[in-house]
């Protein structure tokens, strides 16, 4: 059993197991019995026999067999013609084994239950067999069964309007489709135009009676039982339309029948013209094979890949367009022998013998030496046109790098033998070192590029290149130029290195002379500047210190003479080398612009200043020691003049604090020592002169002596100020003493209280030795009253007090109790009964002036009891005497 039998009995099972399960629709059992009853009849009517009752007629088995072999045009075994149960069972195992042999397989139906008349088992075993011979042979267009009918009803009514044909069932309820079938094949047998769609049961009942009366179709459904059922059985349909199938094809076999029979009249002169066709086109075919073979064995190769491309192009030409039909004519050729023979065999006519030489063998010998030299000539274009193909890609090859290494080496010989390097300096000639270096490493790499060049050459030359006597030529010329390039190359090399080596000689000279030119220059600028330089010195010791560093200078001057006359002979060298070699040299010393000339210059420059610098120091020399007479001269003076001053101030302080005498003795003896201290002023005038001779000579400094004239000019001032200032204080005190009423013994302690505070002995005391002198005196002080005393003794917040501010101080001090007993006694004279006093009081008992005076003292204060300007004691009294005063 081939693959498309298993295939449908698989779907054969498939459907039979499903179909009888739908079995249990009684509507559906009713269609498929009526159905499957009809077609049984319409094959046992050709055994003269019929079936009323399908599960009771089967059940002995002899008509089930019967009706196998009317379907299959087969016998089956002898049946059983016992009436007893196991006769009936034998005879339905043979009618079901040989629906087995058929490559059906049956499942879960068993002889018993057919003998038993299970309906439900019968019509799936008749449903099987009507599966088996009426619908699986169907074959539509590669479809088969079920498939192949839908396909096949599809196809036929496919022009019909209303006709939409896709399943067994429900597309067949309206009629239209059997009627299409019918006028599909019959189209005298229904006037398709006046059926319509929505009247079922005419458009069935014309298809059925149609079908019955002229097609030899039983009918096998009515009308209603399609009509009136929401989906008709599947079965029922497809047995229906199989029937109609079979019946369409069984009139077409008929008709070919007849036609082959006036074919066959035909055949006699059919056959005659095949045996003179035959005789024709072998000996044109014959002819042409013959003319062939000769143009297919030539091998003469072609020089040229487009020649070889020509021969190819022909060769195609010839199977693309002249063998084809030659081909075909052959296979025309045999094609007619074949149905020639079959012709006249069928006939029973003596088979066709061609004329010698033109037999069919004869033919396909022929044929096979074409072929043969057609292959052999395909192999030998195929192997020439790589032949060709490989030369042409080795030629193209050969082409290109010949291209690429002529333009490299294009212009490589004239750089090769520039001179270029005859005229440049080291660095240029280090940089075309480099550059050839550069050019050594790709001609290097170059030689491959040769090397494979020449191998292009020798292989085209061994596979016998057409063209070779033009590529050994050029291959020629690029090998010399090769030797060349190589020979100029090393030659460059040399010469490169020989400059470098000279170049270098000169640079280190160069380098040499710089070196030492340079430091050697540079001392000759040194030595010109200091020996043009205007020295300004102070004193003879210096003078002579320059005098000293110049003659160490003149003592370096030989061996100077030796560096020059060196750096010189640096420099000749250089120049000899140069005309030795024939140097050509592109510029001056790279490392300095020092020159011989410029250093010859400068040495005459030296010798020339060497005797003027001598003669200045002389000249200097005599200057610095006048200048030394001058400072010997003031400072003489100088140094007697000062420490009389400083003694003077020293006497003076002590005249002011000692204690010896009183005021008046004090102030006689500062009288006289004032008197002698003016006296002293011619001393001082000769120091002035002394000092601007000095200045004149623009002397600064002088060792012999601490003081300058302004220092003298300060002291003797100072002095002169001093004496003035203590005289004016003994004076003042006298003063003071007097309007004070102080005592001379007062004083003397006043003094004494001073002088022993005055710890620094400045005739002045600071802040904190002036409290601690009232503390000692008995003042208790707090912050603000020493601020209030302070303000008294130093107005000018200085930090000092003076004798004289002290003074002051301790006498109004002392003044204070009388005066406090005073103004109480005024002040009751005036106020009377009251305990304050008003302005005109004071203006009654007053002189005008004072009393004005006091009132304005008084504004700024109110008296008892909101009246105004009036005061009391205290009021009184402070604005009297002020708030310190009391």
């Amino acid at each position: 059993m081939d693959q498309y039998d298993e295939d449908e009995n698989v779907y054969m099972q498939q459907e039979d197991d499903w179909d009888r399960d739908l079995l249990l629709d009684p509507a559906w059992e009713k269609q498929q019995r009526k159905t499957f009853t009809a077609w049984c009849n319409s094959h046992l009517r050709k055994a003269g026999t019929q079936i009323e009752n399908i599960e009771e007629d089967f059940r002995d088995g002899l008509k089930l067999m019967l009706l196998l072999e009317v379907i299959s045009g087969e016998r089956l075994a002898k049946p059983e013609r016992g009436k007893m149960r196991v006769h009936k069972i034998s005879n339905v195992n043979k009618a079901l084994d040989f629906i087995a042999s058929k490559g059906v397989k049956l499942v879960s139906i068993g002889a018993e239950e057919i003998v038993d008349g299970n309906a439900k088992m019968t019509l799936g075993m008749i449903w099987t067999i009507i599966l088996r011979f009426a619908i699986q042979d169907i074959s539509v267009e590669e479809t088969s069964a079920k498939e192949g009918l839908l396909l096949w009803c599809q196809r036929k009514t496919a022009p019909y309007k209303n006709v939409n044909i896709q399943n067994f069932h429900i597309s067949w309820k309206d009629g239209l489709g059997f009627c299409a079938l019918i006028h599909r094949h019959r189209p005298e047998l229904i006037d398709y135009g006046k059926l319509r769609k929505d009247d079922p049961m005419t458009n069935l009942n014309t298809a059925f009676d149609v079908a019955e009366k002229y097609l030899d179709i039983p009918k096998m459904l009515d009308a209603e039982d399609i009509v009136g059922t929401a989906r008709p059985d599947e079965k029922a349909i497809m047995t229906y339309v199989s029937s109609f199938y079979h019946a369409f094809s069984g009139a077409q076999k008929a008709e070919t029948a007849a036609n082959r029979i006036c074919k066959v009249l035909a055949v006699n002169q059919e056959n005659e013209q095949l045996m003179e066709d035959y005789e024709k086109l072998a000996s044109d075919l014959l002819e042409w094979i013959r003319r062939t073979i000769p143009w297919l064995e030539n091998r003469v190769p072609e020089n040229t890949m487009q020649a070889m491309q020509q021969k190819l192009e022909d060769f195609r030409d010839y199977r693309r367009l002249h063998k084809p039909p030659k081909v075909q004519e052959k296979c025309q050729l045999e094609i007619n022998f074949n149905t020639l023979q079959t012709k006249l065999r069928l006939s029973n006519r003596p088979a066709f013998m061609p004329s010698e030489g033109k037999m069919v063998s004869d033919i396909s010998n022929a044929w096979g030496g074409l072929e043969g030299a057609e292959k052999g000539y395909e192999e030998w274009l195929l192997n020439e046109i790589r032949r060709l193909e490989r030369l042409d890609h080795l030629a193209e090859k050969f082409r290109q790098k010949a291209a690429i290494h002529e333009a490299w080496t294009d212009g490589k010989e004239e750089m090769l033998q520039h001179r270029d390097y005859e005229t440049a300096s080291l660095s240029e000639i280090k940089a075309l070192l480099k550059k050839h270096e550069a050019f050594e490493s790709d001609l290097a790499a170059h030689q491959d590029r040769v090397e494979q060049i020449a191998a292009i050459a020798q292989e085209l030359n061994e596979l016998d290149y057409y063209d070779s006597p033009s590529v050994n030529a050029r291959c020629q010329r690029i090998c010399d130029q090769w030797d060349t390039l190589g020979a100029l190359t090393q030659k460059r090399s040399e010469a490169l290195q020989r400059t470098e080596k000279l170049l270098e000689t000169i640079d280190q000279l160069y380098l040499e002379f710089a070196k030492r030119a340079a430091p050697f220059n540079n001392w000759m600028e040194g030595a010109m500047e200091d020996l043009q330089d205007t020295f300004i010195v102070h004193t003879i010791e210096e003078i002579q210190g320059l005098s000293t560093a110049h003659e160490q200078f003149k003592a370096t001057l030989p061996e100077a003479d030796k560096e020059r006359q060196a750096i010189l002979g640096i420099h000749n060298e250089i120049a000899k080398i140069v005309q030795t070699y024939h140097v050509n040299m592109a510029g001056s010393n790279p490392y300095t612009t020092i020159n011989p000339q410029e250093i010859n210059a400068k040495w005459d420059k030296v010798r020339q200043l060497v005797p003027q610098r001598d003669q200045a120091l002389i000249e200097e020399h005599a200057r610095q020691q006048n200048n030394e007479r001058l400072r010997r001269q003031f400072a003489n003076q100088a140094n007697v003049i000062g420490p009389w001053i400083q003694t003077k101030m020293e006497e003076i302080g002590r005249i002011s604090i000692e204690m010896h005498g009183t005021l008046e003795d004090q102030l006689t003896h500062l009288r006289q020592y004032e008197k002698s201290i003016v006296n002293y002023k011619p001393k001082i005038d000769q120091l002035e002169g002394d000092h601007q001779l000095i200045q004149e000579a623009l002397i600064f400094d002088n060792k012999h002596t601490n003081y300058t004239m302004e220092h003298i000019r300060v002291g003797w001032e100072q002095l002169l100020t001093t004496i003035a200032r203590t005289i004016n204080e003994i004076e003042n005190q006298i003063l003071t003493r007097d309007a004070k009423g102080i005592s001379q013994d007062q004083m003397n302690e006043f003094r004494a209280s001073f002088n022993h505070f005055d710890r620094k002995r400045t005739g002045m005391m600071d802040a904190e030795d002036f409290k601690t002198c009232l503390i000692s005196m008995g003042y208790n002080l707090g912050e603000a009253e020493f601020s209030r005393i302070m303000s008294i003794v130093d107005p000018n917040r200085m930090g000092l007090v003076t004798f004289q501010a002290f003074i002051d101080f301790m006498s109004r001090e002392t003044a204070d109790t009388d005066t406090a007993d005073q103004v109480m006694a005024s002040f009751k004279v005036l106020a009377g009964d009251k305990n304050y006093i008003l302005a005109d009081e004071l203006r009654r008992e007053l002189p005008p002036d004072q009393a004005e005076y006091c009132i304005a003292r008084m504004a700024p204060y109110s008296g008892p009891d909101g009246v105004p300007g009036a005061l009391d004691y205290m009021s009184f009294s402070t604005a009297l005497y002020g708030e310190s005063d009391l």
